[in-house]
């Protein structure tokens, strides 16, 4: 039996269906043919958790950028000890 591939626009309009048509998973499923956890596995992976909007790139993307952040403010905050030791006059 071969597995059945679905694009992304199709997947995308089921997990719309879903969150703006105010369907129920199950009768989505039903209409489509498709199983309910293959949905649920949809709307996760285009939302990542479900409810918040973003998708996986997007959620990828903002990792990356806040793990830059957090190098840049410890590369700052380094710095500014640096700073503070060699600007003590000497005793």
């Amino acid at each position: 039996m071969e597995r059945r591939r679905y694009d992304e626009d199709f997947k995308s309009e089921a997990v719309r269906l879903i969150k703006e048509g105010g369907r129920k998973v199950s009768e989505v499923s039903r209409n489509l043919g498709i199983h309910e956890n293959m949905l649920y596995k949809w709307k996760k992976s285009l939302t990542d958790d479900g409810e918040d909007g973003y998708t996986a790139e997007e959620k990828a993307e903002l990792r990356k950028l806040k793990k830059q952040l957090r190098d840049v403010t410890e590369g700052r905050d380094m710095l500014k000890k640096a700073m503070d030791i060699f600007s003590k006059a000497p005793i």
